[in-house]
């Protein structure tokens, strides 16, 4: 039996093991349970909450027992481990990293999940990220995209539900996750989904764009774990169709992109009903001032965990090619580089605009190149038609505007081509980081304006960074030079020739 798993072998019965010191439990917080006094650092300029503490279900989040083997680990051993996998860690009493998944000490139910997705070791989120998140306190994650980090919270998550009183009628949600747009939410859904099967968990996804009838009937018969965009979210409590009384775990995924889309108001609100002695998960794939601000506020004595470093970097696995064009030299260019690199795999094109990208598509289409496009404009529906077909390899390019930047988990991806440059370093980041996943290799290429200059000398930072070469012309940008006016350099020879007519045509 599992050392979490005294409910005889019944996923869905309550296993009260709840302490007697109010709720909470002892342990995580140096022997007492949390509460709103206790806050210090929690958002003083939000106005008071009216939460009546007195009414709300004790419950327990420190399921973190230390096996032999992790143990036994010296910390000579830790310390190189940790800078094997580029583990930095921050806060009181860090917990060591475990290096395989029995260390975990996680229920048989869910490592046979584990193992039936053929996972060999855990990633290095994962490796750390998991004994934090099992103590119960409050963690901030800093990883890129596809990091494993989707599970590093999701797999607690569920030892976390299956500890706590099952839900009684009218009850909302233990786990809220909350993701910037609905691509990643419905991609978390999948992996809850999965991994919550054996332990007959119930989610819901809660996002816009589509008939709230569905999510509302999801809601009303109670579900255990909710992945939800904010704005669908408030609409969903405003309607009284759930409420966040019963929620001890919250995760925020992607916080950096959640603030960039303006999201701040919402989450405040959203967080402002949740009681205070939550466990919090904070995950960002960067760490601006903005991010920092609202951890310092949502989070109690948080364990930091960076996989390898806070500043802004390009995965390596990743070849990134910059050419100086300019805006009329671009499609042109493109359909160059297309006939250059195309071999039927997938390439995802990123442009800044939803009407360019239709312009663009149209334009592709017409001449032959089979292209589909995605942005917020477009259905839900016509959106998830589009990403079948990408993902089936039926159409293999599809353009995006940064709808797809994050959160989007398409294997295979060959090539990413920046058509028009990001409006953040941290953007040009993660469009890129469509490619080179899970340890395969990938391609960028960026097409860099004039009206990109500003950008320059920070993109030669991190082309550096990843050991790439810089064009003259971009490091002339860089030092303020004005860009070449035939815009010289160009991709030639750095893909694979098609050679033919295009089967497509």
């Amino acid at each position: 039996m599992s050392r979490y798993d005294s409910r005889s072998g019944d996923p869905t019965s309550y296993r009260d093991r709840r302490s007697d010191s109010g709720f909470g439990g002892a342990s995580a917080y140096g022997g007492s349970g949390r509460s709103l006094s206790s806050r210090k650092d929690y958002d003083a300029a939000e106005p008071p909450r009216k939460l009546d503490l007195d009414g709300l279900t004790p419950f327990e989040k420190n399921f973190y027992v230390e096996s032999p083997s992790v143990a036994a680990m010296s910390e000579m051993e830790v310390e190189e481990y940790r800078q094997r996998r580029e583990i930095t860690v921050e806060g009181r009493d860090v917990p060591k990293p475990v290096k395989s998944f029995a260390d975990v000490g996680f229920p048989d139910y869910v490592l046979q999940e584990v193992s039936k997705a053929g996972f060999v070791e855990p990633t290095a989120i994962q490796a750390q990220g998991w004994p934090m998140a099992l103590k119960g306190r409050d963690l901030i994650g800093i990883a890129e995209t596809g990091s494993g980090k989707t599970l590093a919270y999701l797999l607690p998550a569920i030892v976390h539900v299956n500890a706590q009183p099952i839900l009684a009628p009218g009850d909302g949600p233990i786990v809220l996750v909350l993701a910037p747009t609905r691509e990643l939410a419905v991609q978390i859904q999948q992996e809850a989904a999965k991994f919550g099967a054996s332990s007959r968990i119930k989610n819901t996804c809660i996002y816009g764009g589509v008939p709230k009838g569905p999510q509302v009937r999801d809601l009303q018969k109670g579900v255990e774990i909710v992945i939800a965009t904010p704005g669908r979210l408030i609409d969903m409590l405003d309607s009284h169709h759930t409420n966040l009384r019963r929620v001890t775990y919250l995760v925020l995924d992607e916080a950096d992109r959640m603030l960039d889309m303006g999201f701040e108001p919402q989450i405040r609100k959203i967080v402002s009903q949740i009681r205070p002695d939550r466990q919090t998960l904070y995950w960002s794939a960067t760490w601006p001032k903005e991010v920092e601000q609202l951890a310092r506020q949502f989070l109690y004595n948080p364990y930091k965990v960076i996989i390898g470093s806070a500043d802004l970097k390009a995965n390596h696995a990743i070849c990134q090619h910059v050419d100086i064009v300019s805006e009329s030299q671009k499609y042109n260019k493109l359909v160059k580089l297309l006939e250059d690199i195309m071999d039927g795999s997938r390439i995802l094109i990123f442009m800044d605009t939803k009407k360019g990208c239709d312009q663009i598509t149209r334009q592709l289409r017409m001449d032959g190149w089979p292209a589909l496009s995605i942005h917020g404009d477009k259905s839900q529906a016509e959106r998830d038609w589009v990403l079948s077909e990408f993902k089936a390899g039926k159409s293999p390019i599809m353009t995006a505007t940064d709808v797809a930047a994050r959160g989007l988990d398409v294997k295979d991806v060959k090539y990413v081509i920046n058509y028009d440059f990001p409006g953040s370093l941290e953007d040009y980041v993660h469009r890129i980081g469509r490619t080179g996943r899970a340890g395969a290799k990938g391609t960028a290429y960026t097409f860099f304006t004039a009206a990109n200059a500003r950008f320059a000398k920070e993109l030669i930072a991190i082309l550096k960074e990843a050991g790439q070469k810089v064009s003259p012309e971009l490091a002339a940008m860089g030092r303020g030079a004005p860009p070449p006016p035939s815009g010289h350099g160009g991709f030639r020879d750095r893909g694979k020739g098609y050679g033919g007519t295009r089967p497509w045509n």
